[in-house]
């Protein structure tokens, strides 16, 4: 079967439970981790370095993951520490325990976007939503009972689920490699999900460790956020894929940061792409009409967004409408509300239609 027609495979067709783990290949351990959200779990991996582990990921900061790796450590880990955490990228499910996992006597090793970041935001503790974000929400047409929501409650803040790091680290970089496992990786950067994000590319196997990159059966949230509101990450995911495909063979047993181990990468990753491009389109005839941002979720989405997904919704619709915007297909003004309205501008409109 070639790679334009290979489909996704699954050779586990059930996950480890709590506590336990499925070795995927010699040396290389799967766990998964609970989290308390819809998407109910984060992959982790521990590669066997002979006298210690390597863990990649580490779930959240919070008593029930704690109680996880507890039974993993008196379970299949047993016998030996952990020397090294490796961090794929900065989110709260992938970072939360590193600094945890260092106060037990492990190093610390992720790329410098994802550290700054992360110790950043674990450090800017913020009681309620600042005037900036605010006003972000509002100019981006967030639903009028959400805003007037956050106005009053608190936000998510990283130090609610993310140990404090250490001050040092030891830094990841595109181009370098790392001996894992009793292997050589090859380390590859993605964009889009999370800036600078790691994947990992064995050199003696067809093992492909992807975080969030690289994710067989759901995409990864591509969102902007007020504290880069014209920002374009779509951009960097789009070439991000186009990147990483040369690298990409049928052969390779992708670990990914949720759902099943996969095989079928070259296929995903022109899925990823294509199903962007479509989402696209959709947007656009959607803006043949003005709309503001919020009203915006019907082209996007596949499904009724309730008040669980409301905020990835949001920060995902207004990537594609900046997207759009870098891309000259769209045109914006503001409203005496105070939020763009968008349009398809006119250029794409008769192309369109000539």
């Amino acid at each position: 079967m070639s790679s334009a027609t290979a489909a996704i495979r699954y050779p586990h067709e059930t996950p480890p439970e709590s506590g336990t783990a499925i070795q995927v290949a010699p040396g290389v351990l799967w766990m998964r981790l609970p989290l308390p959200m819809a998407l109910d779990h984060v992959n982790v991996y521990a590669l066997d370095d002979g006298d210690s582990w390597t863990i990649i990921d580490t779930g959240l900061n919070s008593r029930r993951t704690k109680e996880a790796w507890n039974q993993l450590f008196a379970g299949p880990l047993a016998g030996k520490p952990v020397a090294r955490v490796v961090i794929t990228h900065h989110h709260p499910d992938h970072v939360g325990l590193a600094g945890w996992f260092v106060s037990r006597g492990a190093r610390l090793l992720t790329t410098r976007t994802a550290f700054l970041l992360t110790r950043m935001l674990q450090l800017d503790e913020q009681p309620g939503y600042t005037a900036e974000a605010l006003g972000f929400y509002r100019a981006n047409g967030m639903d009028a009972a959400v805003l007037a929501q956050r106005e009053t409650e608190r936000p998510f803040n990283f130090a609610d689920c993310v140990a404090p790091l250490p001050l040092g680290y030891d830094r990841l970089q595109e181009g370098d490699t790392i001996r894992m496992g009793g292997r050589t990786w090859d380390i590859r950067m993605g964009d889009g999900h999370a800036p600078e994000h790691a994947t990992f590319w064995s050199r003696e196997d067809h093992l492909v460790i992807g975080g969030d990159q690289l994710l067989p059966s759901i995409s990864p949230n591509i969102g902007v956020y007020p504290t880069e509101p014209n920002a374009d990450p779509l951009a960097e995911w789009i070439d991000s894929c186009q990147r990483l495909a040369p690298f990409a063979r049928d052969d390779q047993l992708v670990l990914g940061g949720h759902k099943l181990p996969f095989f079928g990468l070259p296929t995903r990753l022109r899925q990823m792409e294509d199903n962007h491009h479509s989402a696209l389109d959709r947007l656009l005839d959607h803006l043949s009409e003005p709309r503001v941002g919020g009203d915006c979720f019907p082209a996007l989405f596949k499904r009724t967004i309730g008040p669980a997904e409301y905020g990835l919704a949001f920060v995902e619709t207004v990537a594609h409408l900046n997207h759009l915007l870098a891309l000259g297909q769209v045109s914006r003004q503001m409203g005496p509300d105070g939020a763009w309205i968008w349009k398809t501008s006119q250029s794409r409109l008769a192309s369109a239609t000539g």
